[in-house]
């Protein structure tokens, strides 16, 4: 299992994109974190779901996976590597709100993990969190990771199944801390993909077994968002 550092950007206009300059600057310090395994950048996309509709995506959001979660405090810590990305102002990003959370997370298997992602192109990502609170959340979280990434593999073309549950952590930030009870991230080669996927069959089920979830409050957000992969040198 690995720890996930999430980090989210919401900027007050909808339009609003971030600057290449930025996004290569911010690229530049993550690829420098120390012992962090793999990154991923999130920019916004656009997809259609059959069954729920939150609103355009973050401006820019990032995912920085470790291997143990002391080696992520350490980047999030007073004096952490990541704290150049906090104290930089980045005009395009400006005025977003920021909010981060540690979790763990858990990988999945998918019947056909193999990308078909045209050259020049990016691979998107369906992002979902539950920020509410179940009643039970032991008895939730069982039931969700006993029966819906078993569902959620039967996409037609999901190359990545990821689940994140929350753990305590603590860092050194100034943004806001979040506490969502859990999230998932479904890979698929491009938008018009995961427009297919959540609106197929599938989906239905995946439904279907929403509704069978224990009781809960706050419902779940879907954003889908362009996704760059890289590696660190502690992969």
């Amino acid at each position: 299992m690995q720890f996930s550092y999430l980090v989210t950007f919401t900027h007050p206009d909808a339009n609003a994109r971030i600057s290449d300059a930025d996004l290569q600057s911010i690229t530049d310090c993550i690829r420098a974190t120390p012992a962090m395994s793999r990154a991923r950048l999130y920019t916004p996309q656009s997809a259609q779901d059959f069954y729920t509709n939150d609103g355009p995506s973050p401006i820019f959001a990032f995912q920085l996976d470790f291997e143990k979660l002391a080696e992520l405090e350490a980047a999030i810590s007073a004096d952490g590597h990541l704290q150049q990305i906090a104290r930089t102002e980045f005009e395009s990003l400006k005025p977003s709100a920021v909010e981060q959370q540690v979790m763990a997370r858990r990988p999945y298997p998918v019947l056909d993990p193999e990308a078909k992602v045209p050259d020049g192109a990016l691979p998107c990502q369906f992002l979902v969190h539950y920020p509410g609170h179940a009643e039970n959340f032991d008895e939730w979280l069982t039931y969700y990771l006993a029966h819906h990434p078993q569902i959620m593999k039967f996409f037609d073309g999901v190359r990545e199944i990821e689940i994140f549950t929350r753990v305590d952590w603590v860092d050194a930030m100034p943004w806001r801390k979040v506490h969502y009870m859990q999230r998932n991230k479904l890979m698929f080669d491009s938008a018009e993909a995961i427009t297919r996927a959540m609106n197929s069959p599938v989906r239905h089920q995946m439904r279907a077994d929403f509704e069978k979830f224990p009781p809960f409050e706050g419902s779940n957000i879907h954003h889908p968002m362009s996704a760059r992969t890289f590696f660190g040198e502690a992969r």
